[in-house]
């Protein structure tokens, strides 16, 4: 742990997240996730609630434990005025098609910026509805598991469960919206990585979102949901592009170790010395500096 949290690594993880504009890229991927998710889950919703199972609104009430207006809100953002059989439309489904795409390509810039790789913008478009695929299976799927198992205290069984199920979407979502131009194995450290972040985070995210429903909806009403929700999903895509970077950093700092260029153990030691020389200075000093405005004051006071 200390060779991997040692400061020379931290800082080249924190360096590659700002080269990504991390926190730009997730509020965009956020917002586009948004755009593209209520409209395509209100879709599926349609269409589980026709074949019996219960509707969008109630599984999400169900899942958080939302109460009072929190719940309210939920169901008044996914609920159908007109019957669960209503479609979309012709505008309505362009508008799903040009926002699912532009969630794709959002996704398929971070991974090319994370590697470094050249932009294929819509050439890349086939790929990218393979990826918008798999990534409703993997929604389908995650669902099923919150479902069946996710009567235990904050969901930590199903969040355990799908460790290595969203580590396998990671690492062939990734692959796919590259374009296959980087080899699968080079994404598996940032799948690990993004799946065990990811699951804890679900876990924080089950203690935190109902009173973030509940404070949003009380004072906006219905909207209040939607601020909840991309407030949940800019979570969501922090630490998905951390995990990019880190899983990057990891995957070189793997091979410099295959090629033998691995540090040796008095550098590392060296980098932790002199962390702690630093801290302890600093501490020294705010004491030194406490202590004379302590004596100023008790000087005045005199």
């Amino acid at each position: 742990m200390t060779f991997w949290l040692r400061p020379a690594f931290a800082l080249r993880v924190v360096s590659r997240f700002q080269r990504l504009v991390g926190f730009d890229r997730s509020m965009a991927l956020a917002s586009s996730a948004l755009t593209a998710g209520i409209p395509l889950a209100l879709l599926v919703a349609s269409v589980v609630v026709q074949l019996g199972q219960e509707d969008l609104a109630t599984r999400l009430i169900n899942r958080y434990g939302l109460t009072g207006g929190g719940a309210e809100a939920v169901r008044s953002l996914f609920s159908f005025a007109e019957g669960p059989g209503v479609s979309l439309g012709v505008g309505g489904t362009v508008f799903l098609i040009i926002s699912s795409l532009s969630l794709a390509r959002a996704a398929q810039r971070l991974f090319e910026q994370t590697w470094e790789l050249p932009p294929l913008s819509v050439r890349n478009t086939l790929n990218g509805l393979r990826w918008l695929a798999g990534l409703v299976a993997y929604a389908a799927v995650g669902g099923w598991l919150y479902a069946t198992l996710g009567e235990a205290r904050f969901g930590l069984l199903a969040a355990a469960c799908e460790v290595p199920l969203t580590a396998v979407f990671l690492v062939w979502g990734g692959w796919t919206l590259c374009a296959r131009r980087q080899a699968w194995r080079d994404l598996v450290p940032f799948g690990v990585v993004g799946a065990v972040a990811s699951s804890a985070y679900s876990v924080v995210a089950a203690v935190y979102l109902p009173h973030l429903f509940s404070s949003y909806a009380t004072r906006f009403g219905p909207v209040g949901a939607v601020f909840a929700m991309i407030a949940a999903l800019f979570g969501v895509m922090v630490v998905l592009v951390a995990s990019s970077a880190l899983g990057r950093e990891v995957h070189d700092e793997l091979g410099r170790i295959a090629r033998g260029n691995r540090p040796p153990d008095d550098e590392v030691r060296q980098e932790w010395a002199a962390v702690v020389a630093q801290a302890q200075e600093r501490w020294v000093t705010a004491r030194e500096e406490l202590a004379r405005r302590r004596s100023r004051r008790n000087g005045r006071g005199r």
